[in-house]
């Protein structure tokens, strides 16, 4: 079984949502660990990275793999549909600008 780790951002999201959101949300989430769900992977730009949709919502993952360690699956952003994938973009350009 693979380890979820949640960013601040996603688990902000998820708590700022109405209780049956949140409660769907929560369980897909968690249904990550088994690699169920709505998965698809990203290509162009956003290659290396995944979403997991559950209804108008996205959340973007990646997996992370260290030698000796089990599989983690990174939850990096959630967001409603409309909007998820360009400000994902946008943060993911901004930090990798910054790096160089």
């Amino acid at each position: 079984m693979m380890k979820v780790e949640i960013s601040d951002q996603v688990r902000d999201f998820v708590r700022c949502q109405a209780p049956e959101p949140r409660q769907r949300l929560r369980h897909a989430i968690r249904r990550l660990t088994l690699e169920r769900g709505d998965i698809r992977a990203f290509e162009g730009p956003l290659k290396g990275f995944h979403r997991l949709r559950i209804g108008a919502y996205r959340v973007v993952f990646a997996y992370a793999v260290e030698a000796g360690k089990p599989m983690t699956i990174r939850c990096l952003f959630a967001e409603t549909r409309d909007i998820v994938y360009g400000v994902f973009s946008e943060r993911l350009k901004a930090k990798l600008l910054r790096q160089d």
